[in-house]
Parts: C-alpha cells; structure tokens; sequence
C-alpha cells in the first residue's frame, strides 16, 4: 500500500506499524497528493502499483479529496482508504463520492486501520457506525434524481447488497449467481450510473432510499 500524510510523524508510524504485519506491505509514503500521483506512476511503471492508498484529507496544496479523484480516475482498481478526524462529515463525504473506498479516524487502534485496509481489499466498505448515520441523514436531505430507471430489477437487487458492504462472493451466494456474473452486475451497475467505486454505489443507494448505511 502507499501511505500519504504531510505529518511526517504520522507516515513513519504507520509505515512502521503496517510493515509490521505480516499479510500488508508498504511500498512507498508521500507527503502530499502531488507527490503521491508522481510516485504511483513510477511505481505502475515498475510493476509495483499498491492496491491501496491510505489518504490524509487535509493536505496542501493538493488535497486528498482531489488527489482521492485523480487517482481512482487514473487507476480505478486502487481503493483509497481516506485518513480523517472526528466532526469532518462534510469531508468525508466529499472523499467517498470522490471515489474513496471508506475512511480511518486518526485515534483509530492501529488493528482497527489494518482491518480496513484489509476490509477495502476485499471489496468491503469500512464505515464508522456515527459517521454512517451522519452520511445518512445529509443524504436523505439530497434530492432523487430517478436515475435508478436505468437500472434492471436484478441490478437493484444487486445495488442493495452492495448498499450493506457485501462482497462480490457474498452478493454471488445470496442470489445464487456466479461470482463473475456478480462482478459484471457491479461493473454494468458503475457504469450506468457514471460511477466509480462500490462506495460510491453504496452512497447512491442510499440517496435513492434504496437502502440504510449501516443496515445488516
């Protein structure tokens, strides 16, 4: 993974604790969104692309609801963890719908940042139970757009299972489908709605009424 915070406290602990680990590696940090496109690119080019990135949002001049933007629009296959504090809604949901894949709180335990990490990896969508609530309220309060028209009875099916953090093999088994024919539905299901990750479908779900966050 690549880890990206302008307190360089903060990198080195991480790093120090994630290398740690013994199923998670560090492949590079950077200090600012800039600095974190130009060392995925070289790291892409080696062979050596992270498939996560652990993203402080309050950085200069780049931040990391922009950097989160550009890197899911150059590399839509990296998750992008967003690193935050308490009380930053706004922010957060400004990430998500960036593309990122779920968020850290900066006084998180360090096992509860190695499980999300994992969590994203796998395709889940690690939400702080407060935080999601929050996201849900500011949502309801979004207008509905109709979109969802497009979409075939057995996407919304899909998009709803999706909505509660399923993995492509758990959406597989509850609608007794294949694993592929599940990740097709997920990927027709983005590119219908001009999405581009499962959060974002997940948040779209919500605005929709579709589902709550947070619902089992």
């Amino acid at each position: 993974m690549l880890v990206v915070d302008d307190h360089a406290v903060v990198r080195r602990g991480l790093k120090a604790f994630l290398d740690s680990e013994p199923d998670l590696e560090v492949v590079g940090e950077a200090q600012g969104g800039a600095q974190a496109l130009e060392l995925l690119a070289r790291l892409a080019s080696e062979g050596r692309r992270p498939h996560v990135v652990v993203m402080d949002l309050q950085m200069e001049p780049l931040d990391g609801i922009e950097s989160t933007r550009q890197i899911r629009s150059r590399y839509s296959e990296v998750e992008v963890v967003a690193l935050t504090s308490f009380g930053e809604e706004e922010r957060v949901h400004a990430a998500l719908e960036a593309g990122a894949s779920g968020y850290l709180l900066k006084d998180s335990d360090a096992d509860e940042v190695s499980a999300a990490i994992r969590a994203v990896h796998r395709g889940e969508l690690p939400l702080d139970p407060a935080i999601a609530r929050g996201l849900t309220s500011s949502l309801r309060a979004e207008s509905r757009d109709g979109s969802d028209a497009e979409l075939t009875t057995r996407e919304l099916e899909v998009l709803r299972l999706l909505g509660v953090g399923k993995t492509n093999k758990e959406i597989a088994a509850e609608l007794q489908i294949s694993e592929r024919t599940a990740r097709t539905h997920v990927s027709n299901i983005l590119g219908k709605l001009d999405l581009t990750s499962r959060t974002q479908a997940a948040l779209w779900a919500v605005r929709q009424g579709l589902v709550e966050v947070g619902a089992e």
